[in-house]
């Protein structure tokens, strides 16, 4: 009698757990929520770094969801009044000297952005982790300390995406992302984005810094941290269209 309760509390046991466990998918999406909440308001400074010199540039940024965001460029001098902006996976971009916006083609999206070791793709997000791939639980790692999920992500087949595969670390106390990995479509690691120095921002906990580190390229990095991070702002719809764009301060 013992030995089928306990077998029944073994079988309920499991049962409890596979209810209550997370999907890949769904841990993805906490953590994609947590970083843009309804919408969110952004300043941060930029610092490239290379083995014979370095440059700091500071931007401010407004998003909606996922699919609206606008950057401008504040500081240096040269790029200051430079605006990126995503809308429904059109990418536009402001430049100050030319006094005109130009729309990106897919093939840009790839590029360096402005001379750091972001890509067009990583500044406006145009492909979308929720949407475009498919995700497995790899496992469990430690990141700076606090335990993650490890999730790989592979693009869908008719997804035309700037990555072979993602793979991405994510806390599992706050869904903070720790960690990402950028390949190539042949397997090969491109970028590591690698997040430290957890602060609280507006009653979310999330990490001030991101390194972004190419990985074939020797004493080559970029310097991202947040100075201001506030969510749920009101913004008005005005600051995603493209008329707007020379106007925005």
């Amino acid at each position: 009698m013992k030995i089928k309760i306990l077998i029944l509390s073994i079988l309920l046991q499991g049962v409890v757990s596979s209810l209550f466990a997370q999907t890949a998918d769904q841990i993805i999406q906490k953590a994609d929520e947590k970083y843009r909440g309804k919408s969110a308001y952004t300043e941060m400074t930029i610092q490239t770094v290379r083995p014979k010199w370095s440059k700091e540039m500071k931007m401010k940024g407004w998003s909606k969801g996922s699919d609206y965001s606008v950057s401008l460029v504040l500081s240096p001098a040269k790029e200051k009044g430079v605006v990126f902006l995503m809308r429904d996976k059109e990418v536009w971009n402001y430049i100050p000297s030319l006094n005109r916006s130009i729309k990106f083609p897919p093939s840009m999206m790839m590029q360096n952005w402005m001379g750091t070791d972001l890509t067009n793709d990583d500044l406006v997000k145009q492909s979308s982790m929720i949407e475009d791939y498919d995700k497995q639980i790899l496992g469990s790692e430690l990141k700076e300390g606090l335990d993650c999920w490890k999730i790989e992500l592979i693009p869908h087949e008719d997804v035309a995406v700037v990555w072979g595969k993602i793979i991405i670390w994510v806390e599992k106390k706050d869904y903070m992302q720790l960690q990402t990995d950028f390949y190539d479509e042949d397997g090969f690691l491109v970028n590591q984005m690698i997040a430290s120095d957890i602060q609280n921002f507006d009653g979310k906990r999330l990490p001030s810094t991101l390194k972004v580190i190419p990985a074939e390229k020797e004493h080559q990095f970029t310097l991202i941290h947040y100075d201001v991070w506030n969510f749920d702002v009101s913004i008005p719809d005005i600051y995603f269209t493209t008329n707007y764009m020379k106007r925005i301060r």
